[in-house]
């Protein structure tokens, strides 16, 4: 892509400036100057007014492929791209978004492989190992934005609870106590799930590889799995693991924005060649669920409303209140404990939630590395910047009027006060884990 753009006509300035859609927005959300810090020190900034005017190239920017099939898991985190189509920021872009539910994530991965998807809700970790060949077949990929921050949770079973478990160093001290095969669920073996649970495991003292039997679950099938007994913790995205506590068969012994704030959790992913083939269809993509993104974060009433929406059973399939609690920061361990989480999931944060920060690519990737899914470092910055399709995210932004960040980085520090900065040494990042393969 040109650097400079030149100036064309806006975004479907022919639709009607009445859309419901476009109604469903406060008109202050996209023109207010916000200035947000997160990471320690990035600051959003508006949109350039020409820029955001203008077209991102020469030629039409109508989309190629006016009609979409997104894949989605039943997870919280569907929202934004649920709540794109229902609410018809689709059509205000020009193109018409068909929601598909799939039951598990290797079923998104072989769909979006075979072009039987054109993007889908999908873990960024599943992303790049596609990439890179790990985790299923190798072909090139794309992540056109983030979809959320923050919003999964580890959960352990009741009867662990019961043998006095209530953090990760009293499951430490059960597990060298009591000998035996303890099993551990995650989602997806390169996706966020596995390394959420791997890191939280490791910064309490246990070895996922070593210690513990580590297993694929589909989302969904998760609470049934542990009711029947087949593992004795997991880690999924809500609203699974409220569903765990509402149901009394597990606790929260951690949320993931307790390892990582404002961790990057699911893209809106596709193939490197459906954004060669249909470069203005992916823009139109990102550019409504943008819009989507924005609308659920608006107000308690809006994500009670996509809250209502995705409890459908066409979409994630359960009692609407389990979904809304964490979604509004309302959080119950199962053990007692209650608290507001001002960390809970989100979807826009002006912004900084949707960027597909190079780093946060880059992070998976040491990750992938730490536990031996790479046998060998790859070129952490070059797969980065071929995965992450930041000049067309910044694009589509424009047309959605989103502020950006300063940079293609962030940095942050987890909860074993390790410190992430992809703008140092990735190679030594993920050599330095005391715990590792």
């Amino acid at each position: 892509m040109p650097s400079r753009l030149k100036i064309a006509k806006p975004l479907h300035a022919a639709v009607n400036a009445s859309d419901a859609a476009a109604d469903a927005v406060p008109a202050s959300n996209g023109r207010r100057r916000v200035l947000a810090t997160f990471a320690g020190a990035s600051v959003m900034t508006l949109v350039d007014p020409l820029v955001r005017a203008g077209a991102w190239a020469a030629g039409s920017d109508a989309p190629e492929k006016p009609e979409v099939r997104i894949g989605f898991i039943p997870l919280t985190d569907c929202a934004s791209v649920v709540m794109a189509s229902t609410l018809g920021f689709d059509k205000k872009h020009g193109i018409r978004i068909t929601p598909t539910k799939e039951a598990s994530w290797a079923g998104v991965r072989d769909k979006l492989v075979n072009g039987e998807l054109d993007a889908a809700h999908v873990l960024y970790g599943l992303i790049y190992g596609v990439q890179l060949g790990i985790g299923g077949p190798k072909k090139d990929m794309a992540v056109l934005m983030s979809l959320n921050h923050n919003g999964q949770a580890i959960t352990l079973s009741s009867k662990l609870a019961e043998k006095g478990v209530k953090d990760g160093a009293s499951l430490k001290a059960l597990m060298m106590k009591e000998k035996r095969d303890y099993t551990f669920a995650q989602t997806f073996p390169t996706g966020t799930h596995a390394m959420w649970l791997y890191y939280w495991l490791a910064a309490n003292g246990i070895n996922p590889m070593q210690d513990a039997k580590a297993i694929t679950v589909p989302p969904p099938q998760m609470v049934a799995n542990m009711r029947v007994g087949n593992m004795d913790g997991f880690c999924v995205g809500e609203p699974w693991g409220a569903r765990a506590i509402a149901d009394k068969i597990g606790f929260t012994v951690e949320t993931t924005q307790a390892i990582w704030k404002d961790h990057p959790e699911k893209t809106l992913g596709t193939t490197a060649e459906f954004v060669q083939k249909y470069p203005n269809t992916a823009r139109a993509m990102v550019a409504a669920v943008l819009e989507a993104s924005k609308y659920i974060d608006a107000s308690a009433s809006n994500r009670r409303k996509t809250a209502e929406t995705i409890a459908a059973k066409s979409y994630v399939n359960t009692d609407m209140d389990i979904i809304l609690d964490r979604m509004l920061g309302r959080y119950n361990n199962g053990l007692g404990k209650t608290w507001d989480d001002p960390d809970a999931m989100k979807f826009y944060q002006d912004g900084s939630a949707n960027f597909p920060f190079l780093s946060d690519g880059m992070w998976f990737l040491t990750q992938h590395k730490r536990w031996g899914l790479l046998k060998d470092h790859p070129d952490y910055l070059a797969v980065a910047k071929q995965v992450n399709r930041i000049d067309l995210y910044k694009q589509a932004a424009a047309a959605a009027q989103v502020p950006l960040p300063k940079s293609d980085f962030r940095s942050a520090k987890l909860l074993d006060g390790v410190v992430w900065d992809a703008t140092r040494d990735p190679k030594a990042y993920a050599d330095g884990f005391k715990i590792k393969v």
